[in-house]
């Protein structure tokens, strides 16, 4: 028994390094695979069989995450996100009001539809405006990776880990938003005082010339679909329906189409996520089981050490993992906004702290413009010490 321990033992810190890094060095695994390796050696060695595996699972956490990946794909196939960067854009007739335009409308979208998704859409389209316009584009990209992290923190739907939050914890779609809007609309302000602080030329209220048009496909029939299915999924998660339930029913409703082939929605599905989720909730079973929670309690004995071990936890081993770490020792709803909160502005600390951060950075290394780890840390930590603040401060 001590042998099977031991050996579970080291499985699951090859796990959680492997999740830390984005892999285990010399093998050929993203973060999904690590956790789908953890999840079947811990089965290989009987922690549990596998029937209990699948119980492991939350089937409302992957639902919910699968519904709005395809309201995602279909509002990306109809040209919605284009378009709405199109307008906020438009907005913007001096380099400072390019960047609150850049900040608030990045956040509101991420908030409600997933902060990696629009990391990736918005990416090119901000990289073009601010070269069309001959600018800087360090700022604005620094704008973005803040934005879609902080802003995401509004809503259950803004990122993996809040939808964890909201499907563990019980707490409704619009008590969640009453709770943490306020700390992600004062964090985005934030992030716009420090990028000004730090790049006098964003200061200038001199007017820019006309924006350079955006790329983009517009699908008018498919795009009134999407935005009827998006109200109305909203309306149902602020009247109080099952957030799973509805998203599945959304989903359906998308999937149900003469326009476009089911297999094209599927492509855009992101499985790996959906494979990292089963296989951590497969892991953090396996750490309940090895009675390890319990090492972690006197991490979370009081609100600050439940924000500041939520913090570090998802610098150490990544957002999603941490929340499932910590989410057996949360009880009150206080306590689990604090869990959401803690998880998602730390992502801000560095470029490396969370997956949007890295999709900016990519994306704009391949357009030859490089955010430095040092760039982004003068930015990220004061951004992440005062929006931490601001969370514990307002909860």
């Amino acid at each position: 028994m001590e042998v099977r321990e031991a050996v579970s033992g080291l499985v699951l810190l090859l796990t959680y390094l492997g999740l830390a890094l984005g892999g285990l060095p010399g093998y050929r695994m993203n973060r999904a695979g690590v956790a789908l390796v953890g999840a079947s050696f811990l089965v290989l060695l009987g922690v549990l069989d596998l029937e209990e595996a699948w119980r492991a699972m939350d089937a409302g956490t992957l639902t919910f995450l699968f519904g709005v990946m395809v309201l995602n794909t279909h509002l990306g196939y109809a040209g919605f996100f284009g378009l709405a960067a199109e307008r906020l854009l438009a907005l913007a007739r001096t380099p400072l009001a390019l960047l609150l335009s850049l900040t608030l409308g990045g956040g509101l979208l991420s908030a409600l539809f997933l902060n990696d998704t629009m990391a990736l859409l918005l990416t090119p389209l901000v990289l073009s405006v601010v070269r069309g316009l001959g600018l800087n584009p360090l700022p604005y990209l620094l704008a973005l990776m803040g934005a879609v992290n902080t802003g995401s923190l509004m809503t259950p739907t803004g990122n993996p880990q809040n939808i964890v939050v909201a499907s563990l914890s019980g707490l409704s779609y619009l008590g969640f938003v009453k709770a943490l809007w306020p700390v992600a609309l004062l964090g985005l302000f934030l992030q716009v005082a420090l990028l000004a602080l730090l790049y006098p030329e964003v200061r200038s209220l001199k007017p820019l010339p006309p924006l350079p048009p955006l790329r983009y496909r517009l699908h008018r029939p498919l795009l009134r679909k999407g935005l009827l299915v998006a109200l109305g999924l909203f309306l149902a998660f602020l009247l109080g329906y099952p957030m799973a339930q509805g998203a599945l029913v959304a989903a359906g409703l998308l999937l149900f189409t003469r326009r476009l082939r089911s297999e094209r929605y599927f492509l855009r599905v992101d499985w790996e996520l959906l494979v990292m989720f089963g296989g951590l909730f497969i892991v953090t079973e396996g750490v309940r089981r090895l009675g390890l929670v319990e090492a972690l309690l006197p991490l979370a004995q009081s609100p600050l050490g439940l924000l500041l071990a939520a913090t570090l936890l998802s610098l150490l081993i990544s957002n999603v993992p941490a929340v499932l770490l910590l989410a057996p020792l949360v009880q009150e709803p206080k306590d689990w906004l604090l869990l959401a909160g803690g998880s998602t502005l730390a992502g801000n600390l560095t470029l490396l702290a969370s997956v949007a951060n890295l999709i900016v950075a990519e994306g704009a290394g391949r357009e030859g413009v490089r955010v430095g780890f040092l760039e982004h840390l003068r930015f990220g930590l004061p951004l992440t010490l005062l929006s931490l603040a601001l969370l514990y401060a307002l909860l």
